[in-house]
């Protein structure tokens, strides 16, 4: 699906579903959503650049995501998608930066292309590029990176307090269950967000390190070096998150730990102290002729009273000892 971005007097104006022939010429952002041979040709055609395969936008190598062809710059970054799900993922997206136009290529719906199409289509200034399309969706990636890390944190706090504070579920099953996956979400979301943030960074880094070609002005590059210091303390934050939810995760496994000894010793008490009761029990059960004592008219009272101390004695002395 091809989409036009065209400037206007008060904003961007976006045109979706354009044929691939009807491609407008002053279009400053064309979005190409999962596309077609003939839609690759067509933009290809318009803007004189050749539009990478799916297959091109997946390789991990620097070299193949970040680079220099016929004038036009080629970057590749991995973007956070469906973070709000429960099953978020990551998706590589392209920006084709030309002459005047950017060229984003995407296979999946990264939320700050909405977010930044509909602020763009509010307000713009007069002589907007696809530099300053890219600046805004970089904006856009960052924020929305920022936003996902700050309600990891929050869950991961919740969780914690639900380890750490003293609650009538503790020893639920069920309970342990369910904070044992909501710590493995937060794990494989807070990675997913440094991935993303990783690959921003490189894009950026790449961006400067071309900004010597004198295509940005002062502003631009004051806005990329800001954003390159954001990104960089948002990987700092992705990184104490992520060391965060190990320490949470080991604290879990030892309160599960802690949970199962406890039952265990409950189970080897109770087995102590019905030993001596067992016993006396075992003695008077034998089938000997000869026991005086079974002719006595209190044996049965007395038998009941001595497994009845013999069971009290060894709990008040783990009592005392404080093994309880």
């Amino acid at each position: 699906m091809l989409s036009a971005f065209v400037p206007t007097t008060s904003g961007l104006k976006k045109i979706d579903n354009i044929a691939a022939d009807a491609l407008p010429a002053n279009a400053i952002w064309i979005d190409i959503k999962t596309p077609s041979p003939g839609e690759d040709k067509a933009v290809e055609k318009l803007v004189g650049i050749e539009i990478p395969t799916r297959e091109d936008m997946q390789e991990i190598e620097a070299s193949s995501r970040l680079y220099v062809e016929n004038g036009a710059r080629y970057m590749t970054a991995t973007l956070m998608c469906a973070a709000d799900s429960p099953t978020p993922r990551i998706t590589p997206v392209t920006f084709i930066l030309t002459d005047h136009r950017l060229v984003t290529v995407r296979y999946d719906e990264p939320k700050p292309f909405a977010l930044t199409a509909a602020k763009l289509a509010r307000n713009c200034p007069a002589n907007m590029t696809g530099d300053g399309v890219l600046l805004e969706l970089l904006d856009g990636v960052i924020d929305r990176c920022a936003d996902i890390l700050e309600r990891a944190g929050a869950d991961v706090d919740s969780v914690s307090s639900q380890i750490f504070e003293p609650s009538a579920e503790r020893g639920h099953a069920r309970s342990y269950s369910q904070i044992l996956r909501t710590i493995g979400k937060k794990g494989d979301l807070t990675s997913k967000v440094r991935e993303s943030l990783v690959s921003i960074g490189r894009l950026i880094s790449f961006v400067l390190v071309e900004s010597d070609t004198g295509r940005w002005s002062r502003e631009q590059k004051a806005q990329f070096k800001t954003q390159q210091r954001d990104v960089s303390s948002l990987t700092d934050h992705a990184s104490y998150l992520s060391n965060k939810i190990t320490f949470v995760l080991d604290a879990m496994l030892g309160v599960v730990n802690l949970e199962q000894n406890n039952i265990i010793k409950l189970f080897s008490v109770m087995a102590v102290v019905l030993m001596p009761p067992t016993l006396i029990a075992s003695v008077y059960g034998m089938n000997f002729k000869f026991m005086p004592e079974l002719d006595h008219p209190l044996a049965y009272p007395l038998a009941l009273f001595a497994m009845l101390c013999a069971a009290v004695g060894p709990y008040m002395f783990f009592k005392w000892k404080r093994w309880l």
